[in-house]
C-alpha cells in the first residue's frame, strides 16, 4: 500500500499534455497536491506564489528551457530555503545530465516516465525535504539559543561589572580601568589623579534612620559622584560601604579638587537630613591623589595617596577636601 503525501507540494512543468496526464494519474496514487505549469515563465510565476517542496521539470519548453528555470529558481530562494528540482527529458548523454546537475538539479528522469520509478523518486526527494527543512529548524533553534546564551552572558558580565545598589560601576571595574588609564596617561605623559569620597557619619546615619535610608543615601550620592565625569575616559564607581572613587585621567591637583568640590557642595546641596552631623545634612569627605604617571612606578601607591588624603580631611573636621601629593602619607 503506498504512503500518502497530502502535504507534498509538487509543480509539474511539462507542454505535453499526454505527459501531464500520465504523471498526474501517477502522483494521485500518492495523494500531493499538484500544481501544473506549460511554459517555463508560468513555473517561475507558480514558484513564487506556491514556494513547491518538488519541482518536476521538463528540459524541453515552449519558450526558455528547464535549465533556465532551475537557474532562476535556485535564485529566489532563501539561504534556508530548499525546493527539490528532477529533470525530466528524453535526452540522455551524460552531458545532459552534467548540465542539469550544474543548472541547479537534484535528480534526472528519462522519458518516458514509469510510475513506480517516479513515485519511488518523489518519495525520496520528500525525505530529503523533510529533513532539510528539520535542519533549518534545528539550526534557527540553535542560532535563537546561542543569542539568548550571549545576552545572558552580557547580561552576566554587565552585573559582575556593575554595583548592585547603586548601579554604578563597581570596585573590580575602578581596578581594571586604573591600570588602562595609568598607562594612556603614562604614553601621553598627562597627569592622572584619583578621588576618593566617604559619606561623613554614615554609621550613625544607619543607626538613626536606618539600613534603607542608608541605601537610598548612597543611591543619591552616587548619582551626583557619578554624574560629574562626563568623559568617557574617566570613572565613577563605588569602592566599597560608603565609599566612592573617580579616575580623573589627564587632570592635576587642580582639575580634580575642583571636581571634588563640586561634588561635595552638590550633596550638601541635596539637604538630605543627618541629625548626627554637625552641618544636621549628610556630607561628603575627599581626598585627592596626582602623579605624572610612569611605567616603573606602583599604581596602588596612587590609591594609597588618595586614601591618605580622604583620611586627612576626615581629620580636618569632614564635609572637605584634601590633597597630597603621589607616595605622601605612607
Amino acid at each position: 500500500m503506498l504512503k500518502k503525501f497530502s502535504k507534498l507540494k509538487v509543480l509539474l512543468v511539462e507542454d505535453s499534455k499526454v505527459t501531464i496526464k500520465a504523471i498526474t494519474n501517477f502522483l494521485d496514487d500518492l495523494g500531493v497536491q499538484l500544481l501544473i505549469a506549460e511554459t517555463g515563465s508560468a513555473a517561475i510565476e507558480l514558484y513564487r506564489r506556491e514556494r513547491p517542496d518538488i519541482i518536476l521539470l521538463d528540459i524541453i519548453l515552449p519558450d526558455i528551457n528547464g535549465y533556465e528555470v532551475a537557474k532562476q529558481v535556485r535564485r529566489l530562494q532563501g539561504k534556508d530555503d530548499w525546493t527539490a528540482i528532477i529533470f525530466m527529458s528524453v535526452m540522455s548523454k551524460d552531458d545532459d545530465l552534467a548540465r542539469g546537475i550544474e543548472a541547479g538539479g537534484d535528480d534526472y528522469l528519462m522519458k518516458p516516465v514509469g510510475r513506480v520509478v517516479l513515485q519511488a523518486k518523489v518519495a525520496a526527494m520528500y525525505r530529503l525535504v523533510r529533513m532539510q527543512r528539520a535542519l533549518v529548524q534545528l539550526t534557527e533553534q540553535l542560532n535563537q539559543a546561542n543569542e539568548q546564551l550571549n545576552l545572558a552572558n552580557q547580561e552576566l558580565h554587565r552585573v559582575s561589572m556593575t554595583d548592585g545598589l547603586t548601579g554604578i560601576p563597581n570596585r573590580r571595574v575602578f581596578d581594571e580601568l586604573l591600570v588602562r588609564e595609568w598607562r594612556r596617561c603614562a604614553r601621553l605623559q598627562k597627569p592622572i589623579s584619583v578621588v576618593m569620597l566617604d559619606v561623613d557619619y554614615f554609621k550613625k546615619f544607619n543607626d538613626r534612620y536606618g539600613h534603607q535610608a542608608g541605601d537610598q543615601c548612597l543611591k543619591i550620592t552616587a548619582r551626583v559622584v557619578a554624574s560629574a565625569v562626563p568623559r568617557a575616559s574617566d570613572l565613577a564607581a563605588r569602592y566599597g560601604g560608603e565609599e566612592f572613587v573617580l579616575i580623573l585621567g589627564e587632570t592635576d591637583g587642580e582639575g580634580a579638587r575642583a571636581v571634588a568640590n563640586r561634588i561635595r557642595e552638590q550633596v550638601i546641596g541635596l539637604k538630605v537630613a543627618n541629625e548626627d552631623s554637625p552641618h544636621h545634612y549628610v556630607t561628603l569627605s575627599c581626598g585627592i591623589s596626582t602623579v605624572l604617571p610612569r611605567d616603573n612606578m606602583p599604581v596602588d601607591k596612587l590609591v594609597k595617596s588618595a586614601d591618605n588624603a580622604l583620611y586627612l580631611a576626615k581629620k580636618q573636621g569632614r564635609n572637605s577636601v584634601a590633597y597630597l601629593d603621589y607616595g605622601q602619607g605612607d
